[in-house]
C-alpha cells in the first residue's frame, strides 16, 4: 500500500535530490586551471574597465551625465569633463565602487569553475542579479562561462538544472530583456577564436588517439609475449613432470627385466621376482601417467560440460601427487631393483606445502634413478633433514659401473630439478664426492610456510 507523502517529506526528498551527486567531480588538469585563471583575468579586466566607464558616463550614474537614450551595445559616451578643482561626489564614488565590485565578483570566481562549478554559477548569478539593467556587459559574459562550467563539470545534476533557469532569468532581466549585442569590430574575433579552439581540440584528439593506439599495440605485443612465455613455461613443466614419472619407472623396469633374463635359466624363482617387480613398476608408471594426464585435461573435461563417465570412460585419477610421505615406497622399489638404499630422517618431521613435498620427492627420485643407471653395484643413502628455516634433502652413492641404459640420459633431469627448486627459492648442488661416488643436495626455505 502506497502512503502519500506529506509536505515536509516531499521537501526533504527534494532537498535530498538536490544534494545527491550523480558522479565524481572531474579532476582538473594543470592546463585547465591555467586556462580558467587566464579567462578570469581577461574578463575581469575588461568588465572592470567597462564598469568604471559606465559609472562615469551613463545617465544618472554621475554628475554631468548626458541625458538621453544610450545604446548598451555601442561604446559608452565619453565622460563629461570635470571642472578644474571639482572632485567627484560621494554618489559618483559609490557608483564606481559598486560597478568595480560587481565586475570582480562576476569574473574572479571563474578561476575555480572546474573545482567548484555550481558554487561559481551561484556567485555569478547573484552578481548578474545586482547588475544595473542598463549595463549588462559587466556580468553577462561571465555568467555564460559560469553556466557552461556548471553544466559540463558539476556532479550535482539536479541542482545544476534547477540553477540554470535562474541564471537565464537574471540575464534576461538586463537591458529590459535584451542581452548585450556584440560590436562589429569583435565579430571576427568571435569567429576566429572558436575555429582555433576547435582546431586545437581536433589536433589534441588526434595526438591522444595516436598515443592510445600505440599504447594498445604495445600492450597487445606484451600480452602476446607473456602468453608465449607462459606456454613455454607450461611445456617445460609438463616435460619435467613426464620425465620424472617415466624415467625412474622405466629405468627400474629395464634393470629388472635384464636381471630376469640373466637368471631365468638358472634360478627361475629370482627371475619370477624380477618380473613381478617389472610389473609393479609398470603399474606405478601407468598410475602416475594417468594422474598427470588427468590434471592436464581436467580443464577440458570441465569445459565440455560433462564428466568422463558419461562417455563411457573412467574418471581421471586425481589422487594427491607424491610427497615426502611416500619416500619409503620409493626406496623399497629401488632396493628391489638391486640398489641397496638407506633412508635417514633427522629433525622433527612436520607437514610442508604440497609443492615443496613433491619437489623434494622428485629430487630423491631423480638422484636414485641416476644411481641405478650410472652406479650399478654401489650403495646409496638418502637423508632428509627438517631444519628450523629450511628442508635439506641429500642423496649420495658410493660409485659403480654405468648400466646399458646410462647412455640414454641427456642431463635433462638435473636441469628440471634446478627449475623446480627455483620456484620455491631452493638451491641444488651436485658433483663428485671426494672418496668416490656422486652427491645430490637440495635445500628449500621453510621460513614463510
Amino acid at each position: 500500500m502506497n502512503v502519500p507523502l506529506t509536505v515536509p517529506a516531499r521537501l526533504r526528498e527534494l532537498a535530498g535530490a538536490l544534494k545527491r551527486a550523480t558522479g565524481p567531480l572531474p579532476r582538473p588538469t594543470r592546463h585547465g586551471l591555467v586556462f580558467d585563471a587566464a579567462l578570469a583575468l581577461v574578463l575581469g579586466i575588461a568588465a572592470l574597465h567597462y564598469a568604471l566607464e559606465y559609472a562615469d558616463g551613463p545617465v544618472g550614474a554621475g554628475a554631468g551625465g548626458v541625458a538621453g537614450p544610450w545604446d548598451p551595445a555601442g561604446p559608452p559616451p565619453p565622460p563629461p569633463p570635470v571642472p578644474s578643482g571639482e572632485l567627484p561626489s560621494a554618489e559618483e564614488q559609490a557608483s564606481a565602487f559598486g560597478s568595480a565590485a560587481l565586475a570582480i565578483a562576476a569574473a574572479a570566481p571563474l578561476a575555480l569553475r572546474r573545482r567548484y562549478p555550481l558554487a561559481v554559477l551561484w556567485i555569478v548569478t547573484v552578481a548578474v542579479a545586482l547588475t544595473p539593467a542598463d549595463a549588462p556587459r559587466i556580468t553577462s559574459y561571465a555568467c555564460v562561462f559560469a553556466a557552461y562550467g556548471a553544466a559540463a563539470y558539476s556532479p550535482y545534476r539536479v541542482a545544476t538544472l534547477a540553477s540554470l533557469p535562474v541564471a537565464v532569468f537574471a540575464l534576461s532581466r538586463l537591458a529590459d530583456g535584451t542581452l548585450p549585442v556584440v560590436q562589429n569590430e569583435y565579430i571576427p574575433l568571435l569567429i576566429l577564436v572558436p575555429i582555433v579552439v576547435a582546431a586545437n581540440g581536433l589536433r589534441t584528439w588526434q595526438l591522444r588517439a595516436g598515443e592510445s593506439h600505440a599504447r594498445m599495440s604495445a600492450l597487445e605485443r606484451e600480452r602476446a609475449e607473456e602468453l608465449r612465455r607462459a606456454a613455454e613455461q607450461e611445456r617445460a613443466r609438463i616435460a619435467r613432470e613426464l620425465h620424472d614419472v617415466v624415467t625412474h619407472n622405466v629405468s627400474v623396469m629395464v634393470i629388472q627385466a635384464g636381471a630376469a633374463r640373466r637368471v631365468m635359466a638358472t634360478t627361475p624363482d629370482r627371475a619370477r621376482e624380477a618380473l613381478l617387480a617389472v610389473e609393479a613398476g609398470g603399474r606405478a608408471a601407468l598410475a602416475e601417467l594417468r594422474q598427470a594426464m588427468g590434471l592436464l585435461t581436467m580443464g577440458d573435461a570441465a569445459d565440455s560440460g560433462g564428466s568422463s563417465t558419461s562417455t563411457g570412460g573412467a574418471a581421471p585419477d586425481l589422487a594427491p601427487q607424491p610427497d615426502l610421505g611416500r619416500l619409503d615406497a620409493l626406496v623399497r622399489r629401488v632396493r628391489e631393483a638391486g640398489l641397496p638404499v638407506e633412508l635417514t630422517v633427522s629433525g622433527t618431521p612436520r607437514p610442508v606445502p604440497s609443492g615443496v613435498g613433491l619437489t623434494a620427492y622428485r629430487v630423491v627420485q631423480e638422484a636414485l634413478t641416476n644411481a641405478v643407471k650410472h652406479a650399478a653395484g654401489s650403495t646409496a643413502e638418502v637423508t632428509v633433514a627438517y631444519g628450523d628455516d629450511r628442508l635439506r634433502v641429500e642423496v649420495t652413492d658410493t660409485g659403480g659401473t654405468p648400466s646399458a641404459s646410462a647412455a640414454a640420459g641427456g642431463g635433462r633431469g638435473l636441469i628440471g630439478l634446478s627449475e623446480r627448486l627455483a620456484v620455491y627459492g631452493g638451491t641444488l648442488h651436485t658433483g663428485q664426492r671426494p672418496g668416490g661416488g656422486y652427491r645430490v643436495e637440495a635445500a628449500i626455505p621453510l621460513e614463510d610456510m
